[in-house]
């Protein structure tokens, strides 16, 4: 059976990784069964990899390398904005939809949430393409919807 490596203080000496010997599941604590395949007595430990930089985070994502800049001196001029189609929203969400944004809208079940989502995009569709996503309703559910409020099918 092989132990951890302690310290004087009885700590495990620096950052450690134990990787199962029969299935090559990572652990972070050392313990006599595999979590995975539940082999016993198969976690060896190995130094743990250098954790990479916060700031190298995203660099396989990012198209580029963003300087970190005071928010007083970003040129918010050239934000364009989207009309929703409901003056309300467009107004919450601070002037309308911009580009390659993101907007989460949350509440309570039955609030009016997808009803007004689904109006948005509504009038967003007459000048643009849109897709509606969903995780929870199903495609007959939106398709009653629209009906039930006469909006025009692209």
């Amino acid at each position: 059976m092989i132990q951890p490596k302690k310290t004087a203080a009885g700590k495990t000496a620096g950052k450690t990784v134990f990787h199962c010997a029969e299935c090559g599941a990572a652990q972070a604590k050392w313990a006599g069964q595999c979590g995975d395949c539940g082999a016993w007595n198969t976690l060896v430990e190995q130094a743990a990899p250098p954790k990479s930089s916060s700031v190298n985070r995203f660099a396989g994502i990012a198209k580029t390398a963003a300087a970190a800049q005071p928010l007083d001196q970003i040129d918010i001029a050239r934000v364009q904005r989207l009309a929703s189609g409901s003056a309300e929203f467009d107004r919450v969400i601070g002037g309308g939809l911009v580009r390659a944004a993101t907007v989460l809208i949350g509440g309570d079940p039955g609030i009016g949430k997808s009803t007004l989502l689904l109006q948005c995009m509504a009038s967003v569709a007459k000048n643009l393409p849109v897709l509606y996503v969903s995780g929870e309703e199903s495609t007959e559910q939106i398709a009653l919807r629209a009906r039930r409020l006469e909006l025009p099918a692209p």
